[in-house]
């Protein structure tokens, strides 16, 4: 393991940020630490940092104690989300920041400044200030800046929460390929779902001060472990059911229970992704639930549907334009919808 956090809480006042956290980061892997605010992500950055002391519990770097490491002594890179640029020093001036505190040769912050520049892509602007600069060229120097001292470990805080969406998207490419070059362990924090699936090798995703799940992205959204895993990754409808004889009610619609719910529970959630059902004008079968389109949108990607149900609840249903064509709907049309793929909790759990 590259980096092994065990045990660890920390509190502030009356909140605990982390409640007896352990994780383990793997050699190399690009982790994203995902969660909603308040969930302990940031929090757990700045321990790994040492820019935070966490009261009590461990953190280890390739089995060497560092809890008890200044910052500086981790040899850590860290990037900010609002860049944290020195206004009056140029972009050269900036990246090579950290080697001058160093007393690095000047040749060699020359070299290295050059190096990175053509890593981010920014040859020709290392006279220019931060003010002369786009959002996303302020964080590539950012990044260039956290990764001059050659750091073992790179952590990024909320690295692209300040950029607009579209150069959010270019970005997000842009750290993976860089990841894929440099091959160096490195953690970034996010509340962006689709951003933490789309980068990261590896998802932590957080709540409360714990950890809720650890997996690939492919893990975390298809088994999520708790109803909070599933709910946060995506949108999702969340039915509430009786339980009779085996089989899990949604509103009059029987559905069969999977084996690891128990038989003896009266009442069950049913969690649907929106994208997982099928419509039809017509009944097909035993398993479809019958509804009114409330509205619809056609624009973008996929058509999105409000159907109205038959018990009152609604039921959020993404189909391709295809099949939104084919059927020619419209608002006020009756609908039926068959879920594909179903995830049931039987805990306490509310949202």
């Amino acid at each position: 393991m590259s980096i092994l956090v065990k045990n660890v809480t920390k509190t502030f006042g009356n909140f605990t940020a982390l409640d007896n956290v352990s994780l383990e980061v793997p050699d190399g892997s690009l982790l994203a630490l995902l969660g909603p605010s308040g969930s302990g992500k940031t929090t757990l950055l700045r321990i790994i940092a040492g820019l935070e002391v966490a009261d009590s519990g461990t953190v280890l770097h390739r089995e060497e104690d560092i809890t008890h490491q200044s910052a500086r002594d981790r040899k850590v890179g860290f990037v900010f989300q609002h860049y944290a640029l020195f206004r009056h020093m140029t972009v050269a001036q900036n990246i090579g920041y950290g080697l001058r505190v160093r007393q690095a040769p000047k040749a060699k912050i020359r070299a290295r400044v050059e190096e990175l520049l053509k890593l981010i892509r920014l040859e020709g602007l290392e006279a220019r200030y931060p003010g002369q600069l786009s959002g996303g060229q302020r964080q590539r120097v950012a990044l260039a800046r956290a990764l001059a001292a050659q750091p073992r470990v790179l952590l990024l805080d909320e690295p692209f929460g300040a950029l607009d969406a579209n150069v959010r998207r270019e970005l997000r490419q842009w750290l993976r390929n860089l990841h894929n070059t440099l091959q160096m362990t490195s953690l970034f924090v996010t509340h962006d779902q689709e951003e933490a699936l789309e980068v990261a090798d590896r998802v932590v995703v957080m709540n409360e001060g714990r950890i809720e799940q650890v997996g690939t992205p492919n893990e975390v959204y298809h088994n999520p472990a708790s109803p909070f895993v599933h709910h946060f990754l995506g949108n999702v409808n969340l039915f509430h059911c009786r339980v009779e004889e085996g089989m899990a009610y949604i509103g009059n619609t029987p559905v069969q229970l999977p084996a690891h719910v128990s038989r003896d529970a009266k009442t069950t959630r049913v969690y649907i992704r929106p994208h997982l059902f099928e419509i039809e004008k017509t009944p097909d079968g035993n398993k479809s639930l019958h509804g009114t389109i409330k509205h619809l949108n056609p624009a973008g990607p996929v058509v999105k549907l409000e159907v109205t149900s038959d018990w009152g609840d609604t039921i959020n249903v993404e189909i391709p334009n295809e099949r939104y064509r084919a059927l020619q709907l419209q608002k006020g049309d009756e609908v039926y919808v068959r879920p594909k793929e179903m995830k049931f909790f039987s805990d306490d759990y509310s949202i």
